[in-house]
C-alpha cells in the first residue's frame, strides 16, 4: 500500500523538474503515512533563531561624589588686645595667669575692670614694658615667659618693699615674693603747701609702720584711704587714682581695694624698706 501510495504521487510531481520533484513527493508520502501531515504543514519548516545582534547594554557605572568631611569648628581667635571693659574667656585665662604669677587678681570673673587694669600695669612695670595696661602682642608674649622679680631682703617673716624705680609694691613672706601691687610715689615736682614750696620726694630707706588711721584722712595735700605711716608724714595708703606713673606729693599709692585687703596685715612695726632698683 505505501509503496503504491508514493507511485502515485510520485505521477502528481512530475510535472516538477528532477530530484527536487521526487523529494517533494516522498516528504508528502511520509507525512501522509505517519498521520501528523497536517501539523507538520501548519508548523512549516523548523526556524532557526538569528542571534542578535544588538550591542549589550551596560548600565554605566555611577560615581558617587566624593564625600567631604564637614569641617572642625574653629576656635574662636583671641582678640588681638585686651583692655578695660574687654571681657569673656581671654579675659579670664589672663586673670588665672596674672594671679599665677603674682598679681593683684582675687576675682576671676573674665570682666576687665579695675584691678585687672592695675595687675596688667604692674606686670608691665616689672617686664620693664610700656604702662598702658593693654594686653597685646607684647605683652602676651611676655606673660609666657616673664621677668620674676626678687625682693630685696631676705629676712624671715613678713615686710613690705617699695621699688620706686618700677613704681611697685612688693608683700614679702619668709624671703619671697606673694604679691605685686601697682604703686604710684612721689613726682619729684614742687608743689606749695602753707606758703612753702616744696619737692614731692618719697624718701628712701628701712622704716617700719609707725602708725595707722583706720579711715579716710582729709590732709592739706588731699584724701589719703586707711593711711599706714612709715615715717613722719609718708605713708602707705589707698587712693582712688593711682597712675602709671609717679604721681604723688611723697606718699606711695595702691589702689583701694589693694589696702583693703593689706591693712589688717601691716600691724605697727611691720618693715617696710623703700629704695630704686
Amino acid at each position: 500500500m505505501q509503496h503504491r501510495e508514493v507511485e502515485r504521487l510520485a505521477q502528481r510531481a512530475r510535472g516538477v523538474p528532477g530530484v527536487v520533484a521526487f523529494w517533494l513527493a516522498a516528504a508528502l508520502a511520509l507525512a501522509a503515512c505517519d498521520g501528523t501531515g497536517s501539523s507538520r504543514a501548519a508548523q512549516g519548516p523548523p526556524t532557526t533563531a538569528t542571534p542578535s545582534t544588538a550591542a549589550p547594554t551596560t548600565a554605566a557605572p555611577t560615581t558617587a561624589a566624593p564625600t567631604t568631611a564637614a569641617p572642625k569648628p574653629r576656635k574662636p581667635a583671641e582678640p588681638a588686645k585686651l583692655r578695660s571693659g574687654s571681657e569673656g574667656r581671654a579675659v579670664e585665662a589672663l586673670q588665672r595667669r596674672l594671679a599665677e604669677l603674682g598679681y593683684q587678681v582675687h576675682e576671676v570673673d573674665s570682666q576687665f575692670g579695675s584691678e585687672t587694669h592695675h595687675a596688667v600695669v604692674a606686670f608691665q612695670k616689672v617686664n620693664r614694658l610700656d604702662r598702658d595696661g593693654v594686653v597685646g602682642p607684647v605683652t602676651r608674649k611676655a606673660l609666657e615667659r616673664p621677668r620674676v622679680p626678687g625682693p630685696r631682703s631676705r629676712r624671715a617673716g613678713f615686710h613690705v618693699e617699695a621699688d620706686l624705680t618700677l613704681q611697685v609694691v612688693y608683700l614679702v613672706k619668709d624671703g619671697e615674693i606673694q604679691e605685686v601691687l601697682d604703686a604710684s610715689s612721689g613726682s619729684g615736682q614742687n608743689y606749695t603747701v602753707d606758703g612753702d614750696v616744696r619737692v614731692a620726694v618719697t624718701p628712701l630707706g628701712s622704716f617700719q609702720i609707725q602708725r595707722k588711721i583706720d579711715a579716710w584722712r582729709k590732709s592739706d595735700l588731699g584724701l589719703l584711704y586707711r593711711p599706714a605711716y612709715f615715717t613722719g608724714g609718708y605713708a602707705l595708703h589707698g587712693a582712688p587714682s593711682v597712675p602709671a606713673f609717679p604721681a604723688s606729693h611723697g606718699c606711695i599709692r595702691i589702689t583701694t581695694a589693694a589696702m583693703d585687703r593689706l591693712f589688717d596685715r601691716l600691724p605697727v612695726g611691720t618693715p617696710m624698706l623703700v629704695y630704686r632698683s
